[in-house]
């Protein structure tokens, strides 16, 4: 991943889409930059809101939360991929304030309540308005537009989970180059400010 690899140029960009949390990084002048937010943080929190007025992304939907907490969204990488039947969406829709119903093909789709009307989003494109944001500010950090995408997931996501993790990014705008498992990732961010000399490394996740 370098300043230019990609379609027409492009810098490329890696993004941590996590549950609770993303972050995304750029890899320019020999070593990784990870971006900040408009608000300084390295990482942003993984929350999209709808209000009657307008759609929040990050911090600003994490911090109205409590006052919103129907139409708060977040934890939709649990989610993503799976079926509104499966024991662990059953499970958490218990425990999230917002409602998860069952769509077509037995797909979960987030209820909320949006400038007034009801809305029915798959966890697809809930994750596209989280990945669109880290997109934007990987844009004003480097003054230059982005296409291009490395995506880390977790090493249980299976083919439909990895397939729906690439149409989040398509929908917002990149182009997926790669598909990481998070802790390759981990050991390959490890191993960039390390020395060359031999050793074992172990990796939890």
């Amino acid at each position: 991943m370098t300043e230019t690899d990609g379609q027409q140029g492009s810098a490329a960009i890696g993004i941590d889409l996590g549950t609770a949390c993303s972050c995304v990084g750029v890899h320019r002048h020999s070593g990784v930059e990870i971006i900040s937010n408009e608000h300084g943080g390295r990482t942003t929190p993984s929350y999209v809101a709808f209000t009657d007025t307008e759609r929040l992304v990050g911090d600003a939907a994490k911090n109205q939360a409590a006052r919103n907490s129907a139409n708060t969204i977040f934890g939709t990488k649990r989610l993503i991929g799976r079926r509104f039947s499966d024991a662990s969406v059953l499970a958490d829709t218990k425990l999230w304030p917002f409602k998860v119903k069952a769509g077509r093909g037995d797909k979960p789709m987030v209820a909320a309540n949006y400038k007034r009307k009801q809305k029915l989003l798959a966890a697809e494109e809930i994750a596209s308005m989280l990945l669109a944001k880290m997109k934007g500010d990987a844009e004003a950090y480097l003054g230059a537009p982005v296409a291009n995408a490395v995506v880390t997931v977790p090493v249980s996501f299976d083919i439909l989970q990895r397939r729906a993790t690439k149409d989040a990014l398509a929908i917002a705008g990149l182009n997926v180059l790669g598909v990481i498992h998070e802790p390759v990732a981990a050991a390959v961010a490890y191993g960039l400010h390390e020395s060359t000399e031999a050793k074992n490394v172990l990796v939890f996740c």
